[in-house]
C-alpha cells in the first residue's frame, strides 16, 4: 500500500514538474500595427490593396509556434493601386458585393491554425481558412522573430464560392477573365 502511495506521489510530482516547463504562451496580435495586403490578378493586369484584422492570437511553447487564430474584418477591403475618383470606389464596392466577398452577410473571415511543424523561427503552418462561411484547409510557410510573424499565401477564391470572372467556370471571358488565385502577404506584430 505504501509503495503504491509513493509511486502515485512520485508520478504527481513528476507530472507537475514537467507541466511547469511546458507552459503555453498566448501572444495577442497588435491589430493596428499588423498588415494584410492582397493582390488579385486578371488577364490584363492586377489590383492590390489592404484588409484589416479584427483580432488575433499566436500560441507558443517556448520559442516554437504551436497554434493561433485570427479574425479578418472583410468590411475594410481597400484598393490601394487606384486613386479616388478613378475607379477605386467602384472596385471596392464590387469586391464587397455578392459577386466577390458578400460582406453584407459575411462581415468577417477567419483562420485557425490546426498544425505547426518546424523550429528556429521557420514554420510550416496548416490551418482552416473560412471565407463566406466556407472552410478549407491551407498550408504556408511562416517566419517568426522576437515580436513579428510574416507569411505569404495563395488563396483559390473559387473554393469559397467566389466565381465571378473565373475562366474555370465561364467560357468566352477572353481579356475579362480574373485568375482564381490571389495573394495575401501578412505581417503580424505581437
Amino acid at each position: 500500500m505504501k509503495t503504491n502511495i509513493l509511486k502515485t506521489a512520485f508520478l504527481l510530482v513528476f507530472a507537475l514538474t514537467f507541466a511547469s516547463f511546458t507552459t503555453l504562451l498566448n501572444k495577442e496580435v497588435k491589430v493596428k500595427e499588423s498588415t494584410i495586403t492582397w493582390k488579385g490578378y486578371k488577364v490584363t493586369g492586377s489590383h492590390e490593396g489592404t484588409i484589416a484584422l479584427s483580432d488575433g492570437t499566436l500560441i507558443f511553447d517556448g520559442n516554437n509556434l504551436t497554434g493561433g487564430n485570427f479574425t479578418i474584418d472583410m468590411t475594410t477591403i481597400n484598393v490601394t493601386d487606384l486613386e479616388a475618383g478613378k475607379g477605386k470606389e467602384k472596385l471596392e464596392g464590387h469586391l464587397k458585393s455578392d459577386d466577390f466577398f458578400g460582406i453584407e452577410n459575411h462581415k468577417t473571415a477567419s483562420f485557425n491554425i490546426t498544425n505547426v511543424s518546424g523550429s528556429n523561427g521557420k514554420f510550416k503552418v496548416k490551418g482552416d481558412l473560412t471565407i463566406k462561411g466556407k472552410t478549407h484547409p491551407t498550408t504556408f510557410d511562416m517566419m517568426v522573430t522576437k515580436d513579428q510573424a510574416t507569411a505569404t499565401l495563395k488563396v483559390d477564391r473559387t473554393k469559397y464560392d467566389i466565381k465571378y470572372g473565373s475562366a474555370s467556370f465561364f467560357d468566352n471571358l477572353k481579356d475579362k477573365a480574373i485568375y482564381d488565385e490571389f495573394d495575401l502577404n501578412v505581417t503580424l506584430k505581437f
